[in-house]
């Protein structure tokens, strides 16, 4: 591996609370949402200001977009979800869901999959009607992620869930994590699923062998709080609670790179959300400093 080039192009601000949540909409556009309820809307090709297409009473931990009818999904905390028109930024539907917080969102066969603080997963129709509700954990569901037939859910109770996108059957559980999991993500070719969580540890499961767990790495200080790959699989990057943005190679899983405030001016607080953008290949990161960051990472390939 040679020299791999970091430069921070953009600080987004405009946020006034905690930014938890950033959705691609195409490839120069996403949104980001947060503890004020401000959805943002921003476009890397004119980086100087945001849009605000809606504003949502309390904190937003989770969006998804759906981009064959154009309409935003955007979960509100204690409260349920909203569909908004990304076009006409209006509201068009929502519903109540209960008193529970909404970690994550995820379009599944045409589905709007939720995932509740009570350890339910609610399947809705894009019309906001309830297909299915499973109770699968007692505790936090925390993120989906989709590869084939089967989606891997990760849950506070420290285990991943990989369910049939289907039948919603659980078709296997992985146990390594000694605390809250919160992202688990496959390799975009599905030959290995990757997750971290409260304990700091990164852990790599070969979904071709029965989620064997293959490998264990030390990977920051504090909770992982995402992880995303390069469309083409060969990085992934992490973000953390302590504040490091780290770059790894998808095959070694050797740790390549440090973002961080001393040397390349990163955030100065919890890092909570990865966005790795078509639009030049550029990486776009949120976090509780309430400002987004836009990197250009130039590799010598």
């Amino acid at each position: 591996m040679g020299k791999i080039d970091v430069k921070k192009l953009h600080t987004f601000l405009g946020h006034n609370d905690s930014i938890y949540t950033l959705y691609r909409i195409d490839d120069y556009r996403f949104v980001s949402a947060g503890g004020e309820g401000m959805v943002v809307l921003w476009d890397l090709r004119s980086p100087n200001e945001g849009e605000v297409i809606v504003k949502i009473k309390g904190s937003v931990y989770a969006i998804t977009f759906d981009s064959k009818e154009g309409f935003l999904y955007v979960a509100q905390n204690n409260e349920g979800l909203h569909k908004i028109d990304l076009n006409l930024k209006k509201e068009v539907a929502s519903i109540q869901l209960g008193d529970h917080q909404i970690f994550d969102l995820k379009i599944i066969n045409d589905q709007v999959w939720t995932g509740l603080s009570n350890g339910e997963v609610v399947v809705l129709s894009k019309n906001l009607e309830i297909k299915n509700r499973i109770k699968y954990a007692n505790d936090r569901v925390r993120s989906f992620d989709r590869y084939a037939n089967q989606v891997a859910v990760a849950f506070s109770d420290n285990t991943i869930r990989i369910i049939d996108s289907q039948s919603m059957e659980v078709l296997n559980e992985l146990k390594g994590h000694k605390n809250s999991v919160f992202a688990s993500k496959f390799h975009p070719s599905g030959k290995y699923l990757i997750s971290g969580g409260r304990d700091a540890q990164l852990k790599v499961w070969d979904s071709q062998a029965d989620y064997v767990l293959r490998e264990s790495i030390a990977a920051h200080l504090y909770t992982i709080n995402d992880v995303i790959f390069r469309a083409d699989g060969r990085y992934f990057v992490t973000a953390s609670m302590d504040k490091a943005i780290k770059l790894w190679d998808a095959h070694s899983f050797r740790l390549l790179k440090v973002l961080d405030k001393h040397r390349h001016a990163g955030h100065g607080n919890s890092v909570n959300k990865l966005l790795w953008m078509n639009y030049h290949d550029l990486l776009v990161t949120c976090s509780d400093d309430r400002s987004i960051s836009v990197w250009e990472i130039k590799f010598a390939e």
